[in-house]
């Protein structure tokens, strides 16, 4: 199995089951600063759009990958940072419709959807997981750090838009943070902004990785579910991830540092992920830490692993 620049698994995903990753962005260039966000602090904020990555070698990558015949269920435009500041992702996507075999899904903080190109590309995509996390601008400001001039109306005006022009499904995500936007009058503002974009799924999401805020917590799973009637079509509770049986990933250093490099996770979360006993997750994340691709950190009396860039 090679190693690619920008290509990063497959590696398990909670929407998206075996999921591909393309990653068009440095690590944590993003339009906007989360405080939940599982990479961590963004470390270059910016809406600049350019080539980050060199397009023709992102679609070489791509055709090797395909030449080797694995299997995903998902190739996923996403990664370290906001995918839509790429302004050739677009190309991106049709390479993976052209092959026809594996579906296409971009993963967007819906902050560029206001601009008709960004638009225009997404639509390329098979599914589009968009997100929506307020419901004014203070509320918009506050989860996201966003500037003054970056605005929530235009990013919900882009949302719309999109659902009109979208041949594909669009769900989104809404990601409650505790004491941010978790009260139900705040929840039902939401609720009521999501039936405006008309989304084909709706999902509930909430801290269970580290965040880049270390006082942001998990809303706890009986609260989330308490929420998902608002929403219409009723909201779905992301859970973790499960195997489902069919095909695995395969479990080798490569791919465990591929998964810990773009989200920290707990040895149990790799034993789960790959399907391997808790002695076989330890022995491979103990090689990662004795060559020091991987560091350890505490949170919330668990240790998490992240990839050392």
């Amino acid at each position: 199995m090679p190693e690619f620049q920008y290509l990063f698994g497959p590696v398990p995903s909670r929407r998206f089951g075996l999921s591909l990753g393309v990653d068009l962005v440095p690590r944590k260039t993003c339009s906007l600063d989360c405080v939940f966000c599982e990479v961590g602090p963004t470390t270059y904020q910016t809406r600049a759009r350019r080539e980050y990555v060199p397009t023709a070698a992102v679609l070489k990558e791509l055709d090797a990958w395909f030449a080797l015949n694995l299997k995903a269920d998902f190739i996923t435009v996403t990664g370290s940072g906001e995918p839509t500041l790429h302004t050739r992702f677009g190309d991106v996507l049709a390479a993976i419709r052209a092959c026809g075999r594996i579906r296409s899904a971009l993963l967007t903080n819906s902050s560029l959807l206001y601009l008709k190109e960004v638009q225009e590309s997404a639509a390329k995509a098979d599914v589009v997981k968009a997100t929506l996390l307020a419901w004014d601008q203070a509320s918009f400001a506050a989860i996201t750090h966003a500037p003054p001039d970056q605005k929530f109306d235009q990013l919900l005006e882009g949302l719309q838009h999109l659902r009109q022009i979208l041949p594909g499904e669009l769900w989104l995500e809404v990601f409650l943070v505790p004491g941010l936007n978790t009260m139900p009058s705040q929840v039902e503002a939401m609720a009521a902004l999501a039936r405006t974009i008309r989304p084909d799924r709706i999902h509930l999401n909430t801290a269970v990785r580290p965040t880049a805020q270390r006082n942001v917590l998990p809303l706890a799973e009986a609260q989330l579910r308490s929420f998902c009637g608002f929403f219409s079509p009723p909201a779905e509770v992301i859970a973790r991830y499960a195997p489902s049986g069919g095909h695995l990933p395969l479990a080798d250093k490569t791919t465990v540092l591929a998964m810990l490099a773009r989200r920290p996770c707990t040895e149990l979360d790799v034993a789960q992920a790959f399907a391997l006993s808790q002695e076989q997750a330890d022995d491979l994340v103990r090689q990662l830490l004795a060559e020091g691709r991987v560091r350890a950190e505490e949170r919330q009396g668990e240790t998490y692993y992240y990839g050392v860039s």
